[in-house]
Formats: structure tokens, C-alpha cells, sequence
């Protein structure tokens, strides 16, 4: 007799090491949350913890973009020097669209400086290699920047242009990224316990590196747009229903949208890429998905709307890829038999 899915469940969460993990599965509305862990329970209950992301706060970031392009504010192809402030120096090429930005294709780096990164892991600090940059500085780098490829030609993975696509959001709507993505993406999905920063509760988990050592809360700084997100299990399955039932939400275009495939270039053997999320076929139809890490924090999430489920795996601890929540997670989502 097969296991059923929440002893798949249980299982794959038993299987991470980690001080606090949690998995969470939602079929057809019907939710089943299990949690392990090798540190004590927290006084708060692991459930009900609030863990950072990574950067699938990239996903809710597109999310956003979307629904400003189907109510008429921005265009997928808008330059993003058009969005931001006019620099006092030399201006990044008109070439760049937001649409670049947001599907890793505008030619940019990870990161501004790598010496930065080098320097941060070097100096033993326990942050993040981001907290130096201002959202000034990560602009002035922007416009500074000048590519070895044209916009559009070629996939390359970037924090550092995901946070300038959030900062020329919230610009062009006079407001922050933080407030801009609240009033457009958090309330009306009614993700009631995710935010942008630690909150004063005590309710926000501990990460820790992979060899076990507990880390500080993430300091984001400029970069906040592209990883900054932190949610409880219960607000990440309150998001991805939403993907698998949009029509029930005011957000319904958007979340139509983000789901259609995105034509970039990518690398060889890579799973095709929709506006926000990375796509996998499976036996019972595409897999929506995207991981994220932080020092402390690792996490999944993925959806398949053909049999509207959606699965959620959160760890505190950074992994390798000996202890890969990732993996864990999408091969438990890409093989539990649920075909309607």
C-alpha cells in the first residue's frame, strides 16, 4: 500500500536536517502542515514561525509588475532609466526594460562588485554580504554598469537587478518597495503575517549556517526587493492558492500572467522560465517552482495546477547539496499521485 501524501510528507520533512523544518501541502484547499527538526520546538510552535525566503520574494516582486502592467501604469517594455531618479552622472542604457530586469536577461551581474561579496565572507560577518548597499549606491552601480551582452540575449541570474526592478516600481509609484508591495500584493491576497523586515513578536525563526552555528536576521539594505520577504507557512499556502485558483482573488490577471512562458534564452539542460517562476513538466502536468536561501534560511515552493496542488518546504539552515532541501521538496511535489 502506498504511503499517503502526509506520510510523504512527514517523511521528506524528517529527512532534512535542520533545527526547524516545516513542510506544508495544499490539494484542493485542503491544507496538511507537518513539522521536524533537530533543535527543541519553539515556544511558538514551528508552524507559526515566520521564515525568510530568499529570493522567492523575486516571485512576489513579479507578481507586482504584472498587475502594475494590466492596470496601465507601467509596460513590460518601459526602460527602467525611465523609472528611477535622474542620475547625476552618466545613465545606464535606455536598452534595459523592466521586463529584462525581471527575467534575469539585462546583461547584469549577480552583484555590483564582487570584491564587495569577497570582502563580506572575509571579514567573518554574520549579516549578509547585501547590507552594505544603499539604495543609492546599488542606482549609482546601475547606471555605472555597462554589459558585455546586449539586453535580452542572454540569461544570467541577478540579485543586483532584481533590486533595481524593485526600486523603479516603487519610484514610479511614489511610494517605497516595501509599502508599494503591502498595498498591492500582500492585502489584497490577505497574507496577513508576511512582511519585509523582522517583526517586534518574537515570531520570526532563527536561521543557521550549514554547520549549525545560529545567524543574525537578514540585512538587506537596497537589495531588500530581490530577497527580503519573510512569511509563515500558513501565508506561503495562502499565496500559492492563489496561483492555483486565480480567478478567486483580485489579483486574477496577474497571477495569469506570471504563470505564461517567457521566451529568454537560457542555459543548457535549464527548466523553461515563466515571468517569475521556473517550470517543470511532470507526469501529472507542470510544476510551478522556485527555491530561495539566505545565510540562515533555506526554502521551496511550487505549484501544479493541473491538480491544484502546491507544496511548501521551509528549513533553518543553509544547505548544501548533501543536505538539499530543494531537491527534497520538488521530487516529493513532482511524484505524489494526485491527479485531480
Amino acid at each position: 500500500m502506498n504511503p499517503t501524501p502526509a506520510r510523504q510528507l512527514q517523511d521528506a520533512a524528517d529527512s532534512v536536517r535542520a533545527p526547524d523544518v516545516v513542510f506544508g501541502l495544499t490539494h484542493h484547499g485542503d491544507r496538511t502542515i507537518v513539522t521536524s527538526g533537530t533543535a527543541e520546538e519553539p515556544a511558538a510552535g514551528r508552524e507559526n514561525l515566520r521564515y525568510e525566503i530568499g529570493s522567492v520574494s523575486k516571485t512576489f516582486m513579479g507578481l507586482l509588475l504584472a498587475g502594475l502592467v494590466h492596470d496601465g501604469h507601467l509596460r513590460y517594455d518601459t526602460p527602467v532609466t525611465a523609472c528611477l531618479p535622474t542620475p547625476t552622472g552618466p545613465s545606464a542604457p535606455e536598452t534595459i526594460s523592466l521586463v529584462h530586469l525581471c527575467t534575469h536577461t539585462a546583461g547584469l551581474p549577480g552583484m555590483p562588485d564582487l570584491r564587495g561579496v569577497v570582502g563580506f565572507y572575509l571579514s567573518g560577518r554574520t549579516t549578509s554580504p547585501y547590507a552594505d548597499y544603499s539604495r543609492q549606491r546599488l542606482l549609482d552601480a546601475f547606471h555605472q554598469h555597462r554589459g558585455r551582452h546586449a539586453p535580452g540575449h542572454r540569461w544570467r541570474y541577478s540579485n543586483f537587478g532584481a533590486a533595481v526592478l524593485g526600486h523603479a516600481l516603487a519610484h514610479t509609484a511614489g511610494t517605497c518597495y516595501e509599502d508599494l508591495l503591502s498595498e498591492r500584493v500582500l492585502r489584497p491576497l490577505g497574507l496577513r503575517h508576511t512582511r519585509t523586515a523582522p517583526g517586534q513578536d518574537g515570531a520570526d525563526a532563527v536561521g543557521h549556517r550549514d554547520a549549525g552555528t545560529p545567524v543574525d536576521h537578514i540585512e538587506l539594505n537596497g537589495f531588500a526587493p530581490a530577497g527580503a520577504v519573510r512569511a509563515t507557512p500558513d501565508d506561503l499556502l495562502t499565496y500559492l492558492e492563489a496561483h492555483l485558483c486565480p480567478d478567486t482573488t483580485p489579483l486574477d490577471a496577474a497571477l495569469h500572467a506570471v504563470r505564461a512562458t517567457h521566451t529568454a534564452p537560457r542555459p543548457r539542460r535549464a527548466p523553461d522560465r515563466t515571468l517569475t517562476w521556473f517550470c517543470h513538466e511532470s507526469r501529472h502536468g507542470p510544476i510551478y517552482f522556485h527555491g530561495g536561501a539566505t545565510l540562515g534560511h533555506h526554502v521551496y515552493l511550487g505549484y501544479r495546477p493541473a491538480t491544484h496542488t502546491a507544496l511548501i518546504g521551509l528549513a533553518t539552515r543553509r544547505h548544501t547539496l548533501r543536505h538539499n532541501l530543494v531537491d527534497t521538496a520538488h521530487q516529493l511535489l513532482a511524484g505524489l499521485d494526485q491527479s485531480g
